[in-house]
């Protein structure tokens, strides 16, 4: 039973007990029973308020909940102070969204705490629930629809949507940049090596690196721009690393020495070049830990490129084959990073707030991931085939290595292209 109706039940009785003795023992003003005359009003005052209080615990009537008339498309779950977002239809989440309901419900509880608190004066208080406020980030993010739509569909201000997305935007790549890092311990990289040599039989490799370009336009000139994001991916296309910001007419080449990735790796900080367990031999050659690139790359003992020709038939050809089948996983992040709204098309704001969507993004696709929610994530093989061949490459021919470099660089990439060839044969 209700703690109202409860409490209404119990009044009632304790006004009619109060009454029976009232009627059995009616006060008498010749009494000389001073106690019971000196009760009296305060009994009668006890019953009063006790009929009072069963009055105010009545139930009240529920006002009839009317629905928005619906419109064209899928819409997203109208916002509601007490519960948050409620999910139209499964489908809803994925459009609006790009996840599932309950990833989306894990993100919110997760994200609570963090985005209800710290409200700018000129809007406090908002009076939002983490789910709206998550809802209008990620909608944002995941559509790439402007402010204004957002405040229409959302039915808040223009300021406040703006301010949920970039509340979105700073808590992710603020307090969950964790989920992107890069392995530094034998085990973390000998399970992304293992994800790579059961793709493709190489041994050995850390991760496949690639770049990004996304367009920026300034809302003051109206000018284009591009900026470029470089990644590395493990092969199930999970980000191991991601630096935003560089110009985009840089070369991969130019951006990948810029990076502290590139310093860490030359000092041994990164890919365990100290460590003898990480070092495999094949043929007498002993081959550290590596990423691959395509040959807009430098070539590097770290850095393995295809090979510029090849015979049919050759080791050489069977090592491009494994090679170009372990930068897939990279084109797709790429492709899947692309796919969010925000990013398929010229970002109409600062080349500050371009990054944080980028770094944004990055974050949420390693979640999705991590819950096996495969809503963001594209697909289809061949369309990273046709976008490899049909990518407009930007070589630098003016960086070059020194001979003792490239010489130890061929001689593991020599020593590779074996092992591709015989797990070519095997399996043949």
């Amino acid at each position: 039973m209700e703690s109202r109706k409860l409490a209404a039940l119990l009044s009632s009785l304790v006004s009619q007990l109060l009454l029976l003795i009232l009627l059995l023992f009616p006060p008498n003003s010749n009494s000389s029973d001073s106690h019971f005359n000196n009760a009296f009003p305060l009994i009668h005052h006890f019953l009063f308020s006790q009929q009072i209080a069963a009055s105010l615990s009545l139930p009240t009537r529920k006002r009839k909940r009317v629905d928005p008339e619906p419109d064209q498309g899928p819409q997203p779950p109208s916002p509601s102070p007490e519960s948050g977002l409620v999910a139209r239809s499964p489908d809803s989440f994925r459009s609006c969204f790009r996840m599932t309901a309950s990833t989306f419900e894990w993100l919110s509880g997760l994200l609570e705490p963090l985005l209800e608190c710290r409200d700018p004066a000129e809007l406090f208080p908002l009076n939002l629930s983490a789910g709206v406020r998550l809802g209008i980030g990620l909608f944002r993010l995941a559509n790439g629809s402007d402010y204004a739509e957002i405040s229409k569909r959302f039915r808040v201000s223009v300021s406040v949507a703006r301010f949920c997305v970039k509340q979105l935007c700073r808590v992710l790549c603020t307090n969950f940049r964790f989920w992107i890092a890069f392995p530094n311990s034998n085990d973390e990289l000998e399970s992304v090596s293992r994800g790579f040599e059961n793709l493709s039989g190489l041994p050995n490799c850390g991760g496949a690196i690639d770049c990004a370009r996304f367009s920026v336009v300034n809302s003051e000139t109206s000018r284009e721009d591009c900026i470029a994001a470089q990644i590395v991916v493990d092969s199930s296309c999970r980000i191991l690393s991601i630096v935003a910001g560089f110009r985009g007419h840089k070369s991969n080449s130019r951006i990948l020495r810029s990076t502290t990735l590139y310093k860490d790796i030359e000092e041994g900080k990164l890919l365990n070049s100290s460590s003898s367990s990480t070092i495999i031999e094949i043929k007498s050659v002993a081959i550290n830990q590596y990423l691959i690139g395509d040959s807009e790359y430098p070539f590097l003992p770290w850095l393995m490129i295809p090979f510029a020709e090849s015979l049919p038939g050759s080791c050489e050809e069977n090592f491009n084959a494994a090679h170009n089948l372990m930068r897939i996983s990279a084109l797709r992040t790429i492709a899947s990073l692309k796919s969010w709204g925000v990013l398929s098309q010229p970002i109409k704001e600062e080349v500050k707030m371009a990054v944080a969507y980028i770094g944004a993004c990055s974050i949420l696709h390693n979640s999705l991931l991590m819950r096996e929610d495969f809503s963001a994530l594209s697909g289809g093989f061949e369309d990273y085939q046709f976008q490899h061949q049909n990518s407009n490459k930007i070589r630098d021919y003016k960086l070059e290595e020194d001979d003792s470099v490239k010489t130890k660089a061929l001689i593991i990439r020599s020593a590779l292209a074996t092992r591709a060839k015989k797990s070519h044969n095997s399996n043949s």
